[in-house]
């Protein structure tokens, strides 16, 4: 090819090209890549002396643009997890609501339910006049999930001994006394979920407490609407029972 040929050749590229980008610019402009090599290069071309407000707009819009769709991501993400989490929580209720006597509901509750809301063990504890802080009464058949204890435990337990106030749910790494609620489990259960419930007038406190062996499965900085949802539910239901 001679030299002549190659320049023609050039030329009609460059003018294919220039014609392609007046007709849809949209192929410049959507392409971020592209649009930073024309800006670094309008940026030599005016010196370094010279501020370009225009290019540090546009750098400012493209941090914003990033930061948004990262916004986005996450917002979405989260949605999903709240969707999920709920259909969860819908499930187990389904499950509790499906037994016709309590013997059932509260296997089925350390079973089905505790495998449907992924968590490794969940007891119900339950204040009794009868328990002292050395001893309880057992109750056959029902020892992997009821856990009887003494009047004042609940809440010693959810607050530590402290004199604070605390809320319905409770989320956090496992504390001192959990081997008195998990047993022997109670080595390698790392984190809980302490659902305080409120069985009627006259009745002692009681307590649904989910473990987990992931220590952070269940952290204090964590939402607790599904599962305060999920507290008032079994409540109900436990004072059905209980009548």
């Amino acid at each position: 090819m001679s030299s002549v040929e190659a320049q023609d050749l050039a030329s009609y590229d460059l003018d294919d090209w220039r014609d392609r980008i007046l007709a849809d610019p949209d192929l410049i402009l959507d392409d971020r890549d592209l649009m930073r090599a024309l800006i670094a290069a309008n940026d030599r071309q005016m010196g370094g002396n010279i501020v370009d407000m225009r290019g540090i707009a546009m750098e400012r819009l493209e941090n914003r643009l990033d930061r948004l769709e990262d916004t986005h991501r996450s917002v979405i993400a989260a949605a999903y997890e709240n969707l999920a989490g709920t259909n969860q929580i819908h499930r187990a209720i389904l499950r509790l609501l499906d037994q016709g006597e309590f013997t059932g509901f509260l296997k089925v509750l350390a079973t089905d339910v505790a495998a449907t809301l992924r968590v490794d063990r969940i007891r119900l504890v339950l204040e009794s006049p009868e328990a002292t802080a050395t001893a309880a009464p057992h109750v056959q058949k029902l020892e992997d999930v009821l856990t009887i204890v003494a009047p004042g435990f609940v809440e010693g337990y959810v607050t530590g001994g402290r004199p604070v106030p605390h809320r319905q749910v409770t989320l956090r790494q496992v504390g001192d006394g959990s081997a008195l609620i998990f047993g022997a489990d109670a080595d390698w259960i790392k984190s809980e979920a302490l659902l305080v419930l409120d069985l009627g007038r006259g009745r002692l406190p009681a307590m649904l407490v989910m473990g987990a062996e992931d220590p952070h499965q269940f952290r204090p900085s964590q939402g607790t609407d599904l599962l305060t949802f999920f507290a008032g539910v079994f409540e109900r239901l436990m004072r059905r029972w209980l009548d």
